[in-house]
């Protein structure tokens, strides 16, 4: 097995931002903060870690929830973390990221948000009024680690600072 990466958790600070820009109306953000797991396996046979709620999380048919999870991962070069919802909330509720996967990339550990992994899930149930409730400290998405390669000519010099779609902003 290779050892690539860590995951740790964002400052304060920044989980606060990221937590009162999604949910303005928490009142115990430090709380949530304390209590923030970091993703782990659930099984020696599992590739997934699991990411868990910070908080009891509501996802509405036909609503986008924006989840900051408290969690960076330092990742090493060649290395990148694709982030799915767990089986159960698409099978049960239809639940999907937005992005259908979320790609974390080595250099994201840097950016100015100190790399914090945000997942964003829409609801498509068929039911009217039809929401998945997911409650503090249970696992909503996973991250596995992919190893990946570059083209022999490739000479990308960018720099990343932010997340969703930031590599390719001039």
């Amino acid at each position: 097995m290779f050892k690539i990466a860590k995951f740790e958790k964002v400052s304060f600070e920044q989980f606060e931002k990221d937590w009162l820009k999604n949910f303005p109306e928490t009142e115990n953000v430090k709380e949530i903060y304390d209590s923030i797991k970091l993703p782990k396996r659930a099984t020696t046979g599992s590739a997934g870690y699991d990411f868990y709620a910070p908080d009891t999380v509501t996802f509405e048919k036909g609503k986008s929830t924006l989840v900051p999870t408290g969690i960076r991962a330092k990742i090493d070069d060649g290395w990148v973390l694709s982030i799915y919802p767990r089986s159960g909330l698409g099978f049960k509720h239809r639940c999907q990221l937005d992005n259908t996967v979320g790609i974390i990339d080595a250099d994201y550990y840097n950016s100015s948000n100190e790399g914090h992994i945000m997942i964003k899930i829409s609801c498509d149930a068929h039911d009217e009024g039809h929401t998945a409730v997911v409650e503090a400290g249970d696992g909503f998405a996973q991250g596995i680690f992919t190893q990946f390669g570059i083209t022999v000519d490739d000479d990308a010099d960018g720099v990343r600072d932010g997340g969703f779609g930031s590599t390719t902003k001039k």
